[in-house]
């Protein structure tokens, strides 16, 4: 079948190019390229359209949109196929896909977006979601499709550096904006220079991105990927460069973001790398972020965010190298509740737990410290860190030992809300069911914070855990901590307390099997009665 398929779309090739014969064998090429792509697409009409067909010309100037929206046309009409951009710089304003048709920009071919906003129509989604504040101009549209692709190795340059941003995002188009679609297939493009966020795929199913190389840091906004209430989704060896978060995952409707991989991609990021969050108001439920590695990003690496209702369950991070980075991780359920619709009553309170973060490491990153962070009454739950080795520039100061860190539930979450933590680790506060498996934690410059501060804990889990110290603050501080197992952990040299326990609400802590040999006080506690010590290396 694919031999067949190859041959009638060779044909084609030959009919509609219109192209020398000294070109002809460069088509070909290309076609061979991407035959196995072609033949792997979800429509099996073999149809294929050149645009210059339809009178598009590839000079820069021209403007093209009604040519390329013809070619889109005739070929859904024929009952789908392929539209070909062959070499060039094909100037448009907004175009919208069609059911069965898949687009296919060769190397060289460089679809570029108008820099005038009235080639942008308003284009009104049926969906309501939060997004509906934002603009209602991209580049590419499609709503209520399927078996949509947009494949090869040639270029959607966005021309995001002519539009002025002035506070507003009505004045910006996306680049790709997919609505309500089933069977999405983006593979191999450059995107580069877009107005607003890169790509954005609302309420859809079975989403296939791979490949694909985002390059934008020409405007605010510029987020790289986002899935917003989709499900099954599969993003993988993608390179991510944007001023805006990296790829992020939002759910700015009712709807569930879920069953979603991301795996084997490079990540630099002006805020976030990897972020569930902003919106979250459907929640997320099965997604996994592996393989894949993160550098020079102004913000956070990993940032678990649950603000708007909805809830966080099944989340899995593995496998993950971050270099020059502010923040490595964050967790943060907070209470902004916001609404996805006007005049909707505030969403409750949601609930973020069963999150597994392991084989992390980490050099270069920020002084803040890492965040897991629940809300008074609202704990986070089921949080497994393991297998993790960070490095922290240090050089956090006494007086942030014991600074109050405020609660700002309604806040804006961000990984360095609470400015700089109590400890230059972890700082884990509102928290139940919490395991910190094989850590290691280790800073640049000299650093006067605990390595690791827990705050209101249910049902704490120490496992050899490895973590410098300059000696001025306990390497560890529980305060109002219940149910806590320490064990397998070495207290390095130079340690003046290992672990102090404050608080009225500390009970049932227990540290068995530790080498505190080099720490000067094992314990610093108030109450002798809720630590149990039993097999530990002393002096």
């Amino acid at each position: 079948m694919r031999n067949y398929t190859t041959c009638i779309i060779l044909i084609n090739l030959f009919l509609v190019s219109n192209l020398l014969p000294a070109r002809n064998k460069d088509l070909v090429e290309a076609y061979v390229q991407y035959s196995i792509v072609i033949d792997s697409l979800p429509c099996a009409n073999t149809l294929f359209i050149n645009v210059k067909d339809y009178g598009a010309r590839g000079d820069g100037v021209t403007l093209n949109t009604r040519s390329i929206q013809a070619a889109i046309e005739a070929c859904s009409k024929a009952g789908g196929g392929t539209v070909y951009f062959p070499s060039g710089k094909y100037l448009s304003g907004t175009i919208y896909l069609k059911s069965f048709v898949s687009l296919l920009l060769e190397a060289g071919a460089i679809l570029t977006g108008s820099k005038n906003i009235t080639d942008y129509p308003a284009t009104v989604s049926k969906i309501r979601s939060y997004t509906d504040n934002y603009t209602e101009k991209s580049l590419v549209y499609g709503e209520g499709l399927e078996h949509i692709a947009i494949i090869g190795q040639g270029t959607i340059d966005g021309n995001g550096a002519s539009f002025e941003y002035n506070g507003s995002y009505k004045n910006r188009p996306y680049m790709i904006r997919i609505i309500n679609c089933r069977k999405v297939l983006i593979r191999d493009v450059n995107l580069i220079n877009s107005p607003m966020w890169v790509q954005h795929y609302l309420a859809c199913e079975d989403v296939t991105i791979d490949a694909v190389s985002v390059s934008s840091r020409v405007n605010k906004n510029n987020d790289g990927i986002d899935i917003d209430g989709c499900e099954n989704v599969r993003i993988s060896n993608c390179l991510v460069f944007s001023e805006d978060d990296g790829i992020v995952l939002k759910s700015t409707l009712d709807k569930v973001c879920k069953n979603v991989t991301i795996t084997n991609c490079v990540i630099s990021s002006m805020e976030n790398a990897f972020k569930m969050g902003t919106e979250t108001n459907g929640g997320f439920q099965n997604i996994v972020f592996s393989n894949s590695t993160i550098y020079d990003t102004r913000r956070c690496g990993i940032s678990l965010q649950l603000v708007d209702g909805g809830t966080l369950n099944d989340v899995s991070v593995s496998n993950i190298t971050m270099n020059n980075v502010d923040g490595a991780i964050s967790i943060r359920l907070g209470n902004r509740a916001r609404p996805y619709i006007a005049n909707m009553l505030k969403p409750d309170v949601g609930k973020l737990k069963n999150v597994i973060i392991s084989n992390i490491q980490a050099t270069n990153i920020g002084k803040i410290g890492c965040s897991v962070v629940g809300l008074t009454g609202h704990p986070v739950e089921n949080i497994l860190l393991e297998n993790i080795r960070i490095t922290f520039k240090g050089g956090g100061t006494p007086d942030l030992v014991s600074r109050e860190i405020p609660e700002i539930a309604e806040a804006y979450p961000q990984y360095e809300m609470f400015g700089m933590l109590p400890a230059y680790g972890f700082y884990c506060r509102h928290a139940e069911n919490v395991w910190f498996n094989h850590i290691e934690l280790y800073f640049d410059e000299p650093e006067a914070r605990p390595a690791i501060v827990c705050d209101d804990i249910n049902s704490l889990e120490f496992h050899s855990i490895k973590a410098m110290t300059t000696g001025m603050a306990p390497l560890f501080w529980f305060k109002n901590v219940s149910n806590a197992f320490v064990h397998s952990c070495m207290a390095p040299v130079g340690t003046e307390t290992f672990l102090q326990v404050s608080g009225s609400g500390n009970k049932h802590i227990t540290l068995i099997g530790n080498d505190l040999s080099d720490a000067k006080n094992a314990v610093k506690l108030e109450n002798n009665s809720v630590v149990f010590m039993d097999n530990n290396r002393m002096k």
